[in-house]
């Protein structure tokens, strides 16, 4: 497989594992994991990916640069990103002093009057650097707004952190309160 072809398998990986798992009959446990036959079985139903082999799946892991996927003692799951209806159970991790969020200009209104909600996804992503919030931000928005968040305050107001991966800090809610704004960073806040 080329690195194009690998993008396109970690894409249908990824929308198996954290959108639709029953379109292709797989049964996540508490964790987020699923057998990694099931997935090879099903992923083999579909066109382009007949012949696929556990080692396909393991490559793309290992040569991707966003590490969305693992596989652990026979079984694969994506570390963050799940619409499905039932939470995946994480495990609560101290985070850094600081986390940013790249958002569009056009949410601030709605983020200042009600925090950063997860909406359709199970939990807010944030990252540990500007740099990664405004790579994800600006899938919104060409020019987005990056906010920073105080996480020991966040905790303070009942925000609980969870580790996704080495770029990826996950939580439930961030209230408005803990959030420094872009018009605050330029008054000197």
């Amino acid at each position: 497989m080329n690195s194009k072809e690998y993008s396109k398998l970690s894409k249908e990986i990824s929308y198996a594992l954290r959108h639709a798992p029953w379109e292709f009959e797989l049964e996540l446990d508490d964790l987020g994991f699923t057998p990694i036959e099931s997935l090879l079985q099903s992923l083999r139903k579909i066109d382009g990916w007949k012949d696929i082999e556990q080692e396909d799946i393991e490559k793309m892991i290992f040569n991707s640069q966003k590490k969305r996927h693992e596989i652990i003692d026979g079984k694969v799951r994506a570390f963050y990103g799940h619409s499905i209806p039932n939470a995946i159970k994480r495990e609560e991790v101290e985070p850094p002093t600081y986390l940013y969020h790249g958002t569009s200009p056009e949410f601030i209104d709605d983020i200042r009057k009600n925090g950063l909600l997860s909406k359709a996804r199970q939990y807010v992503h944030l990252s540990e650097d500007t740099n990664t919030a405004d790579i994800v931000g600006k899938r919104k928005n060409s020019s987005p707004v990056i906010l920073k968040i105080d996480t020991k305050k966040a905790e303070e107001q009942g925000s609980k952190f969870y580790f996704g991966n080495e770029r990826v800090w996950l939580s439930d809610i961030i209230p408005s309160s803990c959030i420094l704004f872009m018009d605050q960073y330029l008054n000197g806040e």
